[in-house]
């Protein structure tokens, strides 16, 4: 027999072992041993960790969700507020209110405007307001603090009306739609006057759930809401429901007046106002400015936290009973004259900070060097004011090139006026055209010149007609509602002397400092908003650890407000059996005015044209702020935006402001005020961002019209009235409405014709446009105290 033979089997692809496997015969087997061993610790500790932290991170997140239900729902918790909305004029309010007062009023305790009880039996404390149907700014400010808006649906309203929206009416799809811009909170419908009948009762219902469907949350809840046990079985999911708060609400401290009181004894303008009622939201230092809606700013003399006048405990109750009264002052509360914030609204600007004293020699002979600088440029044949738009790299530029004397008007230098335009031009036209259009020059020009000399014979009132009879024959396009004319008694320099041409919103320079109004020196600006603001909330979540300086929540307590002229606390007084007056906390520098801009559109209910620099009352949190909004577009890849004429329905825009500083998110209704004084829904939106430095720019059309045409060069007239209008605006690029550009090219004339050159052929038919643009600013407020 033949020698042994070995078996040799095929090894198995190494693309499916592991790294370690593949390595593992690099070392001995002795120290795989012994270094496996601290990896697998390693690996296993790591892991170890990780579920300690995912396990405290739990644990983190249940205490904050616990707390939260306590401070919500708890016996030391303001009582809920519940509105009670009628979706149609059928809803009967006052007999819902009835039914729940009387499930809660067993062994309830403490009743104010609107009714408080406290009920033992389902551990709940509530306040319950109607909201008047028809009354769109009460609705509003009773959504605004409301924990729980009960939608109140009726069948009748489907019987007596035929309408496309049963169980809703006109007035209630509105008040929707501005509460659902404004910030649901916890929301259910209660469906009454429901038939007897169990099969028509459960078709109700069905009919009512697939119409309102579509209008509110999906985990909106629906109940019947006619028989004592219904309703009860209605709060008692209450009681454990998790009260869902509108985001812009989760830091602020507001206060719903209970009692409001005017005092005279300490004067007209101190202590004018006192105000008691439940701290919610936030806590409230003595320190902060505190804000009454439809009234002002204002600071505190002082907080007094009083006794709870109707405690969810029956053994506290019994305890306040035997007491003489339940307004027994437990703590009072004075404000730090250094730690309390200053009512600061405008800035003071200072009249002589640009004054300056006598001049010293050295600039004096600086002054005499930069005049004979300024004597040089003027050498070019320009006035003195365009001499000073001369940059001195550039004269040999200006000197060297056709467009003698580069006039600047007011506009940037280097973008604007198109330094290498001429050469863009050249490389556009053959060598043969160009020298066609040298060897006409001369035929042209007289030509243009004997028709120049008709137009001397014209009257002003005839050359009006012709323009106007020119006007009339392209009155049939309709896509430039920015053209404007150019008077014939004013020079269009003066005219649109504010104005400047910009080349590209992207890449032309715009200073934002420059020729500012003088309003701008009564606001205030940040370096950095979004730090600011994180510091502000970072210090008011600091504040209200110091128990010495703040109330918290659930507090009853009494506000005294100073600052509060007779005739405001007189009409808070008058509204306060209508309407609830808050008065919310301001955080730090929320009373300075700065200019806000809001994302608005316009609503599909409101069909008049909404105009820029119309008089609108803005709902902004718990402000309410008279204001005359600018509108503009949104250039998400500039810094210069374009003005809007009107307020376009089906898309965005950005309305910009005075009004006092704001931290985001803000939710914004506008109303514009009829002449019988009842308010419409126009726009909704929320807050954008607070930037003074935001270039909004208003843009005009100047017109001509070609009357010589010669392939791409035109002799256009009626766009100015005199050479130096040609001259001073001979920088700014032209543009038509058939697609070409060009630039002027020379004057023709003494009536402002103009010799330009384009980059195609030119039609006869064509108009010829020129684009200026200027910085528009906001109307500064009428009232900026609201």
């Amino acid at each position: 027999m033949g020698g042994s033979k070995v078996q040799f089997n095929k090894a198995h692809k190494t693309r499916f072992a592991s790294k370690s496997s593949r390595n593992v015969h690099k070392v001995s087997s002795r120290d795989t041993v012994r270094t496996s061993k601290p990896a697998r610790n390693a690996l296993k500790g790591a892991r170890d960790a990780r579920k300690q932290r995912s396990k405290m991170l739990m644990e983190q997140n249940r205490a904050a969700v616990l707390k939260e239900k306590r401070e919500i729902s708890g016996a030391s918790s303001p009582p809920r507020i519940i509105v009670l909305f009628g979706l149609s004029d059928s809803a009967n309010l006052d007999a819902l209110e009835k039914d729940i007062i009387s499930l809660l009023s067993e062994g309830a305790s403490g009743a104010f405007f609107p009714a408080v009880v406290a009920s033992a039996e389902y551990k709940l404390r509530v306040k319950v307001m109607k909201a008047p149907h028809g009354d769109l700014l009460t609705c509003i400010e009773m959504a605004k603090v409301a924990d729980l808006i009960a939608f109140v649906a009726s069948p009748n309203y489907l019987s007596e009306n035929g309408e496309s929206d049963p169980f809703v009416d006109s007035f209630g799809l509105q008040c929707l739609s501005v509460l659902r811009s404004l910030g649901l909170p916890s929301t259910v419908v209660l469906i009454r006057d429901l038939p007897d009948d169990l099969k028509r009762k459960n078709e109700l219902k069905k009919m009512c759930m697939s119409i309102l469907a579509s209008e509110f949350p999906e985990d909106c809840k629906y109940y019947p809401a006619d028989k004592k046990d219904e309703l009860h079985k209605f709060m008692c999911l209450f009681k454990e429901q998790r009260i869902k708060i509108p985001h812009w609400r989760q830091h602020r401290s507001y206060v719903v007046s209970e009692k409001i009181v005017e005092t005279k004894s300490c004067g007209s303008e101190s202590d004018a106002l006192v105000l008691t009622g439940y701290l919610r939201g936030f806590s409230l230092s003595v320190n902060q400015l505190v804000h009454i809606s439809g009234a002002g700013d204002f600071q505190l003399s002082k907080i007094e936290l009083l006794n709870d006048p109707c405690p969810l405990n029956a053994w506290r109750r019994s305890d306040d009973m035997d007491t003489e009264s339940n307004d027994q002052v437990i703590k009072c509360l004075q404000p730090d004259p250094l730690k309390q914030e200053q009512l600061v609204v405008e800035n003071v600007p200072d009249l002589l900070a640009g004054e300056k004293t006598w001049p010293t020699e050295e600039e004096m002979a600086e002054a005499d060097r930069n005049h004979d600088k300024k004597k040089n440029k003027k050498s070019l044949r320009v006035s003195e004011y365009q001499a000073a738009w001369i940059v001195d790299e550039s004269d040999d530029d200006v000197s060297g090139s056709d467009e003698v004397g580069d006039d600047s008007m007011m506009m940037e230098h280097e973008e604007n006026s198109f330094p290498d335009q001429k050469r863009n031009f050249d490389t556009e036209f053959d060598d043969d055209d160009e020298a066609s259009l040298h060897l006409r020059d001369s035929d042209e020009e007289s030509e243009a010149g004997s028709v120049m000399m008709q137009d001397d014979d014209l009257t002003k009132e005839q050359i009006e007609e012709k323009i106007r009879k020119i006007k009339d024959e392209h009155s049939d396009d309709k896509e430039f509602p920015d053209e404007v004319d150019t008077p014939l008694d004013v020079a269009a320099r003066r005219r649109f002397a504010k104005y400047r041409g910009v080349k590209s919103f992207r890449t032309s320079a715009w200073d934002p400092k420059e020729s500012l109004p003088m309003d701008y020196a009564r606001i205030f600006s940040f370096d950095n908003f979004a730090r600011t603001k994180k510091h502000v909330l970072a210090k008011a979540l600091d504040m209200q650890k110091d128990i010495n300086e703040c109330i918290s929540v659930g507090s009853y307590a009494r506000l005294y407000i100073k600052g509060v002229t007779a005739d405001v606390a007189s009409k808070l007084l008058a509204l306060s059996e209508t309407v609830p007056i808050i008065a919310s906390g301001l955080l730090q520098h929320e009373t300075k005015i700065s200019v806000l801009h809001f994302s608005v559109r316009k609503h599909e209910t409101y069909n008049a044209p909404i105009k820029s620099k119309e008089e609108f009352l803005f709902h902004a949190g718990f402000r309410q702020i008279i204001s005359r909004p600018i509108f503009s577009s949104d250039s998400i890849n500039s810094n210069k935006h374009k003005m809007e004429r009107f307020l376009h329905e089906g898309s965005f825009s950005v309305a910009s402001i005075y009004a006092p500083v704001c931290f985001s998110p803000v939710p914004l209704i506008a109303l514009k005020i009829q002449e019988n004084n009842s308010p419409f829904l126009a726009a909704v939106g929320s807050l954008k961002s607070i930037d003074p430095d935001r270039i909004i720019l208003k843009k005009i059309i100047l017109t001509g019209y070609p009357h010589r045409v010669s392939k791409s060069k035109a002799t256009v007239r009626y766009m100015f009235h005199n050479p130096e209008d040609v001259r001073w605006f001979k920088p700014v690029e032209l543009w038509t409405k058939c697609g070409r550009r060009g630039r002027i090219k020379e004057s023709v004339g003494t009536h402002g014709a103009m010799k330009c050159i384009f980059n195609g052929v030119v039609q006869q038919h064509d108009v010829v446009c020129m684009n200026l643009y200027k910085r528009t600013y906001p109307k500064w407020p009428q009232d900026s105290s609201t």
